[in-house]
């Protein structure tokens, strides 16, 4: 397992549509995922897409565990949303590619989701609060979608701006 570099705005990478994995769940991808999982960790973070470490795959890791809890990791391969409902709850989001940015963002408060496991297992099951909140955000990852993209254009462009600046600043200090 490795930590991958976790791109941030205004990567190009983050705009592209990843592709399908194709051929199952093989010991590839179970590698990609943690080395995913570990990175997610170390940022501290509580979902990472694939494409946020570069590889436009329809790959996702998340763990909704708090601190005092055992981890709870949890794994998708070529996920989809198979039906929203109509009912939409506010949530402050954050994410890893938009360091130090949160803003709240309105989301469908349950998803319906099919998915393949770590094991290359199809699983279909409803999400609903953080878990809801948190695979529609990183599945909007896998479409090219940050979720600064559901925002004024003012808001998304301050937000951008705001991570260009941390790393000049970065770059200057080092």
């Amino acid at each position: 397992m490795a930590i991958r570099e976790i791109l941030t705005v205004p990567n190009p990478i983050l705009k592209k549509v990843s592709e399908p994995v194709e051929g199952g769940v093989t010991d590839e991808i179970r590698a990609l995922m943690d080395d995913m999982l570990e990175t997610m960790y170390d940022a501290p973070g509580i979902g990472l897409a694939a494409v946020q470490i570069g590889v436009p795959k329809r790959v996702i890791v998340m763990d909704l565990a708090r601190e005092d809890e055992e981890p709870q990791p949890k794994y998708f391969v070529n996920p989809e949303i198979l039906e929203t409902v109509e009912e939409t709850k506010p949530y402050e989001e954050g994410c890893l590619s938009i360091p130090d940015y949160f803003d709240q963002v309105d989301r469908p408060a349950r998803c319906r989701l099919r998915y393949l496991d770590y094991d290359g297992n199809e699983v279909e099951e409803w999400a609903e609060g953080m878990y809801a909140v948190c695979i529609q955000h990183e599945m909007d990852h896998l479409e090219g979608t940050l979720f600064i993209d559901h925002l004024s254009r003012l808001k998304r462009q301050r937000a951008v701006e705001k991570v260009k600046k941390a790393k000049r600043l970065k770059t200057k200090a080092a």
